[in-house]
């Protein structure tokens, strides 16, 4: 893997391409196999193959940011086969979440950064909520607004009439 090329107090740059990508999907991946609540995941339960699976992420990830379209695979199916074998709740979602958002702050800065960290956030609220079956935490309706109360409403009634 490659060696940070920003270190922490340091003038960081915002991503830039795909040196970038991997710079970041690396530092992440070490941060992760070295975690207690979540490396045996990935080292243990899922026995990631780290030459095949650290390509997919760099394209993943690539695609996220600058659109490419050349990541292919299913997230969600990938994601669900481990729930029978291990604990993917909220807690490891989280903790993927922080070591991610914590590895993207210690080594960039900008506004691809920011999007990357929001695009995230968004990705893995939808893979735990759906794995899981609970519904994503985000779409309470009890956290909206009135005005968004009133459109979620007319999205409600006219999902169920589409459907009868």
């Amino acid at each position: 893997m490659k060696e940070e090329k920003t270190k922490p107090g340091e003038n960081k740059s915002d991503i830039e391409g795909r040196d970038d990508i991997e710079q970041l999907v690396n530092t992440f991946y070490g941060r992760v196999r070295e975690d207690d609540l979540i490396g045996f995941i990935f080292d243990e339960v899922a026995q990631v193959d780290w030459e095949t699976h650290l390509p997919k992420m760099y394209s993943f990830w690539e695609t996220v940011l600058f659109g490419t379209g050349s990541f292919r695979g299913n997230p969600l199916v990938a994601h669900a086969k481990l729930v029978p074998q291990t604990e993917m709740g909220r807690s490891q979602f989280d903790r993927w979440l922080s070591l991610f958002h914590e590895t993207i702050d210690d080594l960039f800065d900008g506004e691809r950064a920011s999007h990357l960290k929001r695009a995230s956030e968004d990705m893995a609220n939808v893979i735990y909520s759906k794995i899981n079956g609970v519904p994503d935490p985000r779409f309470d309706p009890a956290n909206l607004t009135p005005e968004q109360r009133e459109r979620y409403s007319r999205y409600r009634s006219s999902e169920a009439a589409a459907s009868s």
